[in-house]
């Protein structure tokens, strides 16, 4: 099977609206070659013009089979029907009067379509096709025996028809096909930005990982050294920040051995589902315990029941990344609502710091890019990568009574495949 965005593609929708062009022109034909027969109105040569009609409803009916089928559409078949196109067109300008015929400035709508939407070459090839047509009709064509006055009359009337068809069909459905090729662009600029953002995240994880091997030694000894400092002294205060630090030590050792189980269950897939109440507050606790300073109030603000969850780990410390911002902005009176609607799940975090200076608001979120005299500046930008990766999005506002308001929404049944 073909992957969707080789079924999606621009060369396939440009065929697409291809064939509705031909179906318009040739319901146009068909229906003058009809009345013209109907009315006696023309000497033409039915037969030969029928056929060729025919050929060309043939081909519009192969083409719309053909297009519901997997197979992607190349520029060169895209191109090749183009050149078709300019072939039946030409056969029927020979048996209608060739150059003489003022449907002949037709040919410059598929020249234009393929300037709107095919490479140079294919255009440059193209174009000889129609001119070499177009040449070979001024001297070779099935002329139409009228009389001058009426073969002028007829002139003028077709020039004014030719004239619109062509400009209605260049005017829709050109611009329609250069605005297939602007979101295709647009999709693939987005696509090349994942991709760095991506090779951003590898370099983080690598040393990360890296870090995490590291620091187990260091810990191990460290939280050695510290139990028995707790036994040599007795000295109540010291006591005291000895027990800070050993806990301190212990949240790290914790936080190391979190991250091995949580890439272990990714790897198996071992997510859990639960409650956006759940998960929120589970968070919630896991954050306090790293940040016993600060004080928050949380509310529930979703009506009926809370939508369920499979949140990644990465998710959870996206989450715990954003509430540390909040933290180091002001540790006092956090403000933390939850709320959902039929779609998203939206949690709000509302500081009471200086908020997000604009000279630099744009810059925030990039790696290695942080406002804070401490830190890495990796925080908000593996939040966003990992919020991003499971389809919501991380806004930061600039709250209107001060402070900053960051906004956190994802989808309901939120998990990374």
């Amino acid at each position: 099977m073909y992957a969707p965005v080789q079924l999606l593609s621009a060369s396939r929708q440009n065929l697409l609206r291809l064939t509705l062009i031909r179906v318009l022109v040739l319901a146009a034909q068909a229906g003058s070659v009809g009345m013209a027969y109907a009315i006696h109105l023309l000497p033409l040569p039915w037969l030969a013009l029928c056929v060729t009609l025919a050929v060309s409803a043939a081909l519009c009916l192969a083409t719309a089979l053909r297009l519901r089928g997997p197979w992607p559409v190349t520029e060169q078949e895209y191109a090749a029907h183009l050149g078709v196109d300019l072939i039946i067109h030409s056969v029927l300008l020979y048996y209608t009067g060739g150059s003489t015929n003022p449907f002949v400035s037709y040919y410059l709508v598929p020249l234009t379509i393929a300037a709107a939407t095919l490479p140079w070459l294919y255009s440059i090839v193209l174009s000889g096709l129609a001119l070499a047509a177009y040449t070979l009709l001024l001297a070779w064509y099935d002329p139409l025996d009228l009389p001058p006055g009426y073969r002028a009359t007829l002139q003028i009337y077709g020039m004014w028809l030719s004239f619109v068809l062509a400009a209605g069909l260049i005017t829709f459905f050109v611009a329609r096909m250069a605005e297939e090729l602007r979101r295709q662009e647009q999709r693939q600029a987005q696509r090349r930005e994942e991709s760095m953002r991506d090779q951003q995240l590898l370099a983080v994880a690598t040393q990360a990982a890296g870090a995490a091997h590291e620091l187990g030694t260091p810990l191990a000894t460290m939280s050695v050294l510290l139990k028995e400092l707790r036994q040599e002294h007795r000295d109540p205060q010291l006591q005291d920040d000895l027990g800070l630090l050993q806990a301190q030590v212990q949240l790290c050792k914790e936080s190391l051995q979190q991250l091995v189980r949580a890439a272990e269950a990714d790897r198996r897939q071992a997510i859990r589902e639960q409650t956006a109440l759940e998960w929120v507050d589970a968070v919630l606790r896991r954050w306090h315990l790293m940040r016993p300073e600060a004080t928050y109030r949380f509310q529930s603000l979703g009506r009926g029941s809370a939508p369920r969850l499979m949140p990644p780990a990465d998710l959870s410390q996206a989450l715990l990344n954003l509430l540390n911002n909040a933290t180091d902005a002001s540790p006092e009176n956090l403000d933390i609502r939850l709320d959902w609607d039929a779609q998203w799940v939206k949690l709000t975090i509302r500081d009471h710091g200086p908020g997000v200076p604009l000279a630099i608001a744009e810059q925030i979120g990039r790696p290695f890019f942080t406002t804070k005299g401490k830190g890495f500046g990796l925080g908000l930008f593996l939040s966003q990568a990992s919020v991003t990766r499971a389809g919501g999005t991380v806004k930061l506002y600039n709250h209107e009574d001060g402070g900053t308001l960051t906004e956190l929404r994802l989808p309901h049944g939120v998990a990374r495949p």
